[in-house]
């Protein structure tokens, strides 16, 4: 199957947000997805990432990242997510999309990329750790909500 990779754009936006619903569904967190396509076009200075499009030229899925600062080790991308929909999983589409992050982090002159995988998620765990990824088990998610 070949896919159409582009940078995420604003005609993406609607689309996206659907499949944002999806991803809070299966990360079993559906209500904590509040974003909508009006407040991604609000901040949309702050959204990096790809889309995959379909022969259909539907998105058949999205890595978003940003830049940050870790005091030890500097400059760094932050993949927030990595997305595939469902009927297009097992085709290597997760690689290709992972792949283009790495690429824009190294382009960017990052020195790590970072992201996080739900502990239940052995299937992501197994192919992060097949990129060579570490995984530690030592720091836990804090969330202030403003």
């Amino acid at each position: 199957m070949v896919f159409v990779i582009e940078k995420i754009q604003e005609s993406h936006f609607e689309e996206l947000i659907s499949l944002f619903h999806e991803f809070a569904n299966f990360e079993k967190l559906p209500e904590k997805m509040t974003n909508s396509a009006e407040q991604m076009m609000r901040e949309k200075d702050f959204l990096l990432g790809f889309v995959a499009k379909d022969k259909d030229n539907k998105i058949a899925g999205y890595v978003t990242f940003f830049f940050a600062y870790y005091t030890w080790i500097g400059k760094s991308l932050y993949m927030d997510d990595l997305y595939i929909r469902q009927q297009y999983r097992g085709k290597g589409l997760g690689t290709i999309l992972i792949n283009k992050a790495i690429s824009f982090a190294k382009e960017s002159d990052c020195n790590k990329l970072r992201w996080q995988v739900s502990n239940w998620n052995n299937h992501a765990i197994t192919f992060y750790e097949s990129l060579g990824a570490t995984i530690d088990d030592v720091e836990m998610n804090c969330d202030l909500i403003l």
